[in-house]
């Protein structure tokens, strides 16, 4: 791993009456202004940008107008989760009277509006069925779909395919043709963009001349959820989302589900932050999905008395110590199969696959794999029936949706079907051809990175100063958020001198330091780190990255270093 300093622009944006090291630090995470500082629901990009949103409102309308039943399809993640619950409260706010929701097991009807699934939800007998955070490479679905007569809105923010479904409105920042400026929504911010748009053509019809309009600010927790739990770049855009939301939060104004799954973490939600987000509440709700069935997740954050809240979140937890102890029994066995490979003679694209592997973990295990060897990694599962899924992801630089397009243009016969992001995606394929396409994979990552792209590097904000070492920084840093994917949290670099290490829990390091100068003493923590990076008991100096955190202990607060990399000196 290399500690590399991020780049900055050669003329330092003026931001306004602001430190010099925020300034520095938004500078180097692209902000050029400081309205894209602004934070406020006004700063949000108009919902008419997004293509097909008029059609979509007519759709709405007309069922909200006929008191038509409207089904939701949603996926089996966090976002997708979050996304049925906006789409269900949302509409009720706005006037449906029949709103209900749907989400495939993710081990008998995979992923997306299959016909398959389209048939299960016919038994509901609805007649508008609407799609979150799925649907774009829905084609046979939605034609499955049409044929029974339904109509159908896909709203999605996934990457199209080369054919669209003949859906009668699809609104997807990423579909072709569309001049909405962020791309970077997730399926929860589409669907709240769309009751938006529904809102503002019921005032227009003078549905709110004699009433208040609902307020559907009172989803954006869901909304900031999602988004921070789908990993989606934080633009401007995303963070006004994501900061609404946890505004939300802090103030006590959370959905119970929320509250709930936080106060099972025992993390205060007056002091949540962005990372407890991504870290403490997403795994938690997508462990329902990985292992059993979202609908316990979603029937958690629609719940709205606080002890039946408290006891989903609680089932949660429960599943969420359960994929832990499956991933690390999994994480044993790839381990186990690339023991014997030394990095040079590693694959560039990393695929593993095991028979007794657990389809719903399979993308933690890539993840994991991918941090550690810093390749792009897909680990696969059987699937019944001869079939293998995949979950692969990525490292900077290297597109795997478009890998996974171009393996499939050299080799028509190998995969069954892909889709996904520039970071993650799954796919489908007969085991017979996995070997075959293992080959094809490496070949097409070699094609596009080189060695020197695949070792690890970890991007500085610089060093701080010994008099930078205080509690108004520490909050001043967790407060200028929201981080997040593509707007990373501040992290500095130092050599510090090592005082004390010990081991809490089993895997995580507490260290003692003193400044490379020796004047002042702090407190650090290595979460989850591997026993081999343990610094040895003689080791005296230590060169760190790390983030500068708030620590609250018996009510004191205290700076502590969380520590993303040590090493001696």
């Amino acid at each position: 791993m290399r500690i590399e300093p991020r780049p900055l622009p050669d003329i330092l944006p003026f931001l306004g009456d602001m430190p010099p090291l925020l300034t520095r630090l938004y500078a180097a995470r692209g902000v050029a202004s400081v309205v894209e500082l602004d934070k406020s629901l006004a700063r949000l990009i108009p919902f008419r940008q997004l293509k097909g949103i008029e059609q979509a409102v007519d759709l709405l309308v007309q069922a909200i107008d006929q008191r038509q039943r409207i089904l939701i399809v949603g996926d089996f993640d966090a976002d997708g989760a979050t996304a049925s619950t906006v789409g269900v409260l949302g509409l009720r706010l706005l006037g449906a009277a029949h709103v209900d929701y749907l989400v495939p097991n993710r081990f008998e009807y995979g992923y997306g509006l299959t016909p398959e699934i389209v048939a299960v939800a016919l038994q509901r007998e609805p007649q508008l069925l609407m799609t979150v955070d799925n649907g774009i490479s829905s084609v046979e679905g939605v034609a499955a779909a049409k044929a029974a007569g339904l109509k159908v809105l896909v709203t999605d923010h996934h990457l199209p395919g080369h054919e669209l479904p003949a859906a009668d409105a699809i609104v997807n920042p990423n579909q072709p043709g569309c001049a909405f400026p962020s791309k970077a929504l997730a399926g929860v911010g589409v669907i709240f963009y769309v009751l938006m748009a529904l809102r503002a053509r019921l005032r227009e019809m003078g549905r709110y001349a004699q009433t208040p309009q609902p307020n559907i600010g009172e989803l954006l927790d869901l909304v900031a959820l999602g988004s921070v739990a789908d990993v989606v770049p934080l633009d401007a855009n995303n963070r006004i989302l994501v900061h609404q939301g946890l505004e939300r939060i802090r103030a006590g104004r959370a959905r119970p589900g929320i509250r709930a799954i936080l106060e099972v973490a025992r993390r205060e939600a007056a002091r949540v932050t962005s990372t407890d987000l991504g870290f403490i509440v997403g795994p938690r709700l997508n462990a329902a999905g990985r292992l059993d069935d979202m609908s316990l997740g979603i029937e958690c954050l629609l719940c709205t008395d606080a002890a039946m809240a408290r006891d989903m979140a609680e089932q949660l937890d429960g599943l969420n110590q359960d994929r832990k102890s499956i991933e690390q029994g999994m994480q044993r066995e790839a381990l186990a199969q690339l023991k014997d490979l030394s990095l040079e003679a590693m694959p560039f694209g990393l695929c593993l696959f095991d028979a007794d592997w657990h389809q719903g973990v399979i993308g933690i295990l890539a993840s994991r794999l991918k941090e550690r060897y810093h390749r792009p990694t897909i680990a696969f599962a059987d699937a019944g029936e001869g079939m293998l899924k995949g979950s692969a992801r990525s490292v900077p630089g290297f597109h795997i949706r478009d890998a996974l397009d171009a393996v499939a243009a050299r080799h028509p016969q190998l995969i069954s079907k892909f889709g996904g992001h520039a970071m993650a995606a799954g796919l489908s394929l007969p085991e017979a051809n996995f070997p075959a396409f293992a080959a094809a994979f490496d070949e097409e990552v070699r094609r596009q990175l080189r060695e020197e792209d695949l070792t690890g590097r970890l991007l500085s904000d610089g060093s701080l100063a010994i008099e930078e070492f205080h509690l108004e920084l520490a909050r001043a840093l967790r407060h200028a958020g929201p981080w997040g994917q593509h707007f990373p949290e501040p992290l500095f670099h130092g050599v510090f001198q090592l005082v004390e290490q010990r081991v809490v829990g089993e895997r995580h390091l507490k260290v003692v330091l003193k400044s490379e100068c020796g004047s002042i003493k702090l407190d650090g923590i290595a979460f989850g780190v591997d026993r081999e990076v343990w610094p040895d008991p003689g080791v005296r100096w230590v060169e760190l990255a790390y983030k500068l955190d708030l620590n609250e202990f018996r009510g004191q607060e205290t700076v502590q270093l969380l520590i993303a990399h040590i090493e001696a000196r």
